[in-house]
């Protein structure tokens, strides 16, 4: 208020009420009001009446489902590797599942970020927290590629760029090959950075139970090997050759360094020898599981027939065969040291320069970072004493970074308007004093994101109209100084949900392993697409579709889905043919216009302006004008009788499910094609 009444300017006055729950559902939970909670809010004529709203929607656990959202852009959130095999990570969704709690519990975001960074070192008996380390998992990796330290050195700047980016605001990536260019980021502290994970390696494996169930499992599993140790033996005689060929084709491909690396004795390899030996056991070993599965494909004839014999003796002790416990994957350190980390000479992963220690930014602290031992796990400890400089309180930049994302999800544009990049090259903050209150407050407040959405949502500023003033935009035509709301779109995430939730078909089970929404069958997916899926477990929400690197789901493409190979900060908004055709195609849009055609129908019987009343109540959350009813009464009438024509000629219809007896066939086609126009409406997909 201060900055606009400093122009002359006046703030667009509050919105109305039904545009402001709307409004804030959709930011918090990602879903469009019911009509119920409308008539509760428009019912309250208490002050406190939108204070509730938002307490309420604070308290849904689909807000975890929203926000989880923004954090998987940051943190590059896909299920397979990318590259040219993009195969599938499978226990990765597990990572989504941890950050939907933590928004859900509101976590204080000092612990949030100490678990992804180095949770495995600080709370080792915390499935969460080992979780949470796939924060640093998530970077894309081509498996296959046989030269690991260039491998290792890509994923260690992908890291590092991450991080920077992520908690600190900082390009760090520009100090990769020299000294940053605008920003007082030496290439030394990119190394510096970069060797606090110079001992990560990935972690698939890690045991996700109590060590009450992992004894548990034990003992099933050794009376199950028990019992079967015969067949087994057997089983193992019959692979074994295939099981050595597989691994000496492998094993011939690599360097001579990295061969050495493998057969270099255990009590004998170093630090690095360590690292390229486990990055090379996935290569080493793949297609084959450690029960064997896989190598059946390799034997031949007799062989093939003593082996499928076996399996089928073996395959008749499941009875007693303890299910597998729930695994996750994150990142780990190879042991207590971590090989020496050098700043590499034009970023070239073999030009080594001068070696560096573990350290920070030398603008804020030039000493190198006091490292303690871990005193749980046989680690490094490295990444815990990032963790806690990262969430010091004193630490200038990763607050005033997290509530200026948080300013730019609610408002559209944040007060740094480059939420990635706090440097000299930012868009300029526009409300410098009112950032640094945020980010003081927030570290006040326990760190508690939940309290910063009320802060920010009960606001006068959050709470304007969208109105378009001339005289006004002429001053400020980029509403830099917030005197109106933007409108914004949502994203194909949140469409496909509202018409999920619309229609009626939302399956709003959460958590668990990622469903496959249907796609075009000419769609040649590398990796696979499950294509055998029920439609109730396809139509879960957006959050928990499949998410394949090389292969977006197309909706969601069309809607600016970012490229999950790196962070993204804030999504593109584009305005394309794809997108309308999208809607205007897709089955399971055209399905979803069946079923809220069905649903108005149950609710509104056979007469039209009931139907369209609904319709408009359930899709816009408002009842439609004078001029709006006519125009759909008009449509409906005109579309009855092409449809009449069509079903006169035999032509095959697409009729609602469940049609009533009193409706008409002709009618109550229509009346999907009017469901269907108003999921294509700007009204629709956008939040005022």
């Amino acid at each position: 208020l201060q900055k606009l009444e400093a122009q002359s300017l006046t703030p667009a006055p509050r919105t109305d009420k039904i545009t402001l729950l709307r409004r804030a559902t959709f930011d918090l939970t990602g879903l469009p009001p019911t009509p119920e909670e409308v008539n509760a809010f428009i019912g309250d004529r208490s002050p406190r009446a939108f204070e509730k709203v938002v307490d309420r929607l604070l308290a849904s656990p689909h807000y975890g489902e929203k926000w989880a959202r923004h954090w998987l852009d940051l943190a590059r959130y896909a299920e397979s590797d990318g590259f040219k095999a993009d195969d599938t990570r499978p226990n990765i969704w597990r990572y989504r599942d941890y950050v939907i709690k933590a928004f859900n519990n509101d976590k204080p975001y000092d612990r949030f970020i100490k678990e992804q960074i180095a949770g495995d070192e600080l709370w080792p008996d915390d499935p969460d927290a080992l979780v949470a380390t796939g924060f640093n998992r998530h970077y894309p990796d081509e498996y296959n590629a046989r030269n690991l330290m260039q491998r290792r050195q890509e994923i260690l700047n992908d890291i590092t760029d991450t991080v920077g980016a992520v908690f600190l605001g900082t390009t760090y990536a520009c100090a990769r090959c020299h000294d940053h260019k605008f920003d007082p980021v030496l290439q030394k502290d990119y190394y510096r950075l970069q060797a606090f994970f110079a001992a990560t390696r990935a972690k698939d494996d890690y045991v996700l139970a109590s060590r009450a169930e992992q004894a548990e499992y034990a003992r099933q599993r050794t009376v199950w090997e028990e019992k079967t140790k015969d067949i087994r033996a057997q089983l193992d005689k019959l692979e074994a050759p295939a099981k050595q060929a597989l691994y000496d084709d492998s094993f011939e491909k690599y360097p001579a360094e990295i061969q050495t690396a493998i057969t270099t004795t255990p009590e004998k390899r170093d630090t690095m020898q360590w690292l390229m030996y486990h990055k090379a056991q996935w290569q080493l070993h793949y297609g084959v599981d450690e029960d064997g599965n896989g190598v059946g494909n390799k034997l031949k004839g007799e062989q093939k027939k003593q082996w499928e014999a076996l399996r089928k003796q073996l395959d008749a002790f499941d009875d007693i065969k303890p299910k597998p416990l729930p695994i996750g994957s994150g990142i780990t350190d190879v042991g207590l040291q971590a090989p020496q980390h050098h700043l590499l000479k034009g970023g070239g992963y073999d030009n080594y320069g001068e070696e560096v220690q573990p350290g920070f930014l030398s603008v804020i602290d030039r000493k190198d970072a006091q490292i303690a031992p871990c005193d749980k796990v046989t680690s490094t400890g490295r990444r815990t004493a990032l963790a806690n400089w990262l969430t010091d309180a004193n630490n200038p930049l990763v607050a005033r970074v997290l509530v200026n994302r948080l300013w730019h999800y609610h408002f559209g544009r944040g007060i740094v308007g480059t939420p990635n990049d706090f440097g000299q090259m930012r868009e300029v903050e526009t409300h410098r004093e009112l950032l640094d209150w945020l980010a003081a407050t927030f570290v006040e407040q326990g760190w508690s994101i939940k309290k910063m959405h009320r802060l920010l949502m009960l606001s006068n500023a959050y709470q304007q109209a969208t109105t378009f003033n001339e005289q006004v935009a002429q001053v400020d035509p980029d509403n830099k100084l917030l005197w109106h709301f933007r409108r914004q779109r949502l994203s194909g995430e949140e469409i496909r949900d509202a018409i999920l939730t619309v229609s009626g078909q939302m399956n709003w089970q959460m958590g668990g392993p990622s469903v496959f929404p249907e796609i075009p069958k000419e769609m040649d997916v590398r990796g696979g697409w499950n294509r055998k899926e029920s439609e109730a477990q396809r139509n879960r929400r957006s959050i928990y579709t499949f998410v394949r690197r090389n292969s977006r789901y197309p909706l969601f493409q069309a809607f600016d889905m970012p490229d999950t190979h790196e962070s993204c900060a804030r999504r593109s908004v584009t305005t394309t043919a794809p997108q309308a055709l999208n809607l205007l195609n897709d089955k399971a849009i055209l399905s979803a216009a069946q079923a809220f055609a069905g649903r108005v129908l149950q609710t509104a019987g056979a007469d039209s302006n009931a139907q369209i009343a609904t319709a408009y109540r359930l899709a816009f959350v408002r009842q439609p004008s004078a001029e709006e009813l006519q125009q759909a009464l008009s449509f409906l009438q005109q579309q009855a009788a092409v449809i009449q024509t069509r079903l006169d000629a035999k032509q095959a219809v697409a009729l609602p499910a469940n049609l009533p007896h009193s409706v008409e066939a002709a009618r109550a086609a229509a009346l999907i094609d009017f469901c269907h126009v108003l999921f294509n409406a700007n009204e629709f997909v956008y939040v005022n």
